[in-house]
């Protein structure tokens, strides 16, 4: 137990710190004693419980959430927004929590990989500002981007209006994402910009995908890289619950490989476990499973997406004695 003295000294020091709002070395010289005298007592504070410390998280941050995920999916890093339960309105607000996270964490150095077709990164790439401090960072799409001309658009927009806020360049995967025949696809892959796009894959150290059920979405559907609704219910049969860029997964996480697979211009998913960070921006009820199976699969390592799939997901976790995921997706958690 300190001796009064030392208590007293220890709150005085405590006071002007934490209330006065002085810094260690403005506290050394009004009170005339050694910086480091400063930080033993400010320690000793903490450990007489003079000084309590609490953290008292804003309306709207879900810490909890994300702790949870975290641990239950072994995720690298989840964020969860609040957001209501309508798919326009989720992809609107995933969009702009994924675009702060990639303002804040983008470096020069890194090569994006980002899917097409994808209305969650349209919006995201929408919502992003420009971003210096990763200025010359190069993005590459990684699912073909040619489709109908109405829509194609959208794909050619988010992978060059990606690279204008990097200040980088931009490489396109100029071919269908799923085209009609084996035949078709060995001609696409003869095309020079085919091959220059595809052989930057392995040099992808961020990848940015949206995770799809095995219905397509709007966009996608609208795009014309869709299999018949016969293919799509093979593979259903075949226990396929979603994809990432075209690339189908079951409940469990493991790979759906059908002769689908052959006809489409896009990364492999074990590609996709080079990079460091892959950025899954989900969310809403229709997705929930195929999500689950992308977390189960360590497909993704990064996770945006809403409160309520996050509290499904949770009531959801993976039995370690019936689930057992694919190998993980590469990188440590990094520390926030």
């Amino acid at each position: 137990m300190p001796r009064i003295d030392e208590l007293r000294l220890m709150a005085k020091v405590a006071r002007l710190y934490y209330g006065a709002g002085l810094r260690q070395a403005e506290i050394t010289e009004r009170l005339d004693i050694h910086q480091s005298t400063v930080s033993r007592l400010l320690r000793r504070a903490e450990e007489a419980g003079i000084v309590r410390i609490t953290l008292s998280a804003p309306s709207g941050l879900h810490q909890d959430l994300e702790d949870a995920l975290q641990s239950a999916y072994g995720l690298r890093e989840a964020i969860v927004v609040d957001s209501m339960e309508q798919e326009d309105q989720i992809v609107r607000d995933l969009g702009a929590a994924a675009a702060f996270y990639l303002e804040t964490t983008l470096k020069p150095k890194d090569v994006v990989g980002i899917s097409s077709w994808s209305a969650a990164l349209l919006a995201t790439v929408e919502s992003m500002r420009p971003i210096p401090r990763a200025k010359g960072a190069r993005v590459v799409q990684i699912l073909g981007g040619i489709g109908n001309p109405g829509a194609e658009v959208h794909a050619t927009q988010l992978t060059r209006r990606l690279a204008d806020l990097l200040s980088g360049d931009a490489t396109l995967l100029p071919a269908p994402g799923a085209v009609g025949s084996v035949e078709a696809k060995q001609v696409m892959l003869k095309e020079r910009y085919v091959l220059e796009a595809i052989a930057l894959f392995k040099s992808i150290t961020v990848a940015l995908v949206g995770i799809g059920a095995i219905e397509p979405s709007k966009l996608l559907a609208s795009s014309g890289n869709v299999f018949s609704g016969q293919e799509l219910e093979s593979l259903r049969s075949l226990g396929a619950v979603g994809d990432i860029s075209l690339r189908f997964f079951d409940s469990r996480g493991a790979p759906v490989v059908t002769p689908l697979n052959d006809r489409v211009i896009a990364i492999e998913l074990e590609d996709l476990k080079r990079a460091n960070r892959v950025v899954g921006i989900a969310g809403g009820r229709r997705k929930t499973a195929a999500i689950r199976g992308a977390l189960l699969g360590r497909w993704i390592n990064v996770f945006i997406t809403d409160r309520a799939t996050a509290e499904r997901l949770l009531r959801a976790a993976p039995d370690p004695n019936r689930d057992r995921p694919v190998p993980a997706a590469g990188g440590a958690k990094r520390r926030r």
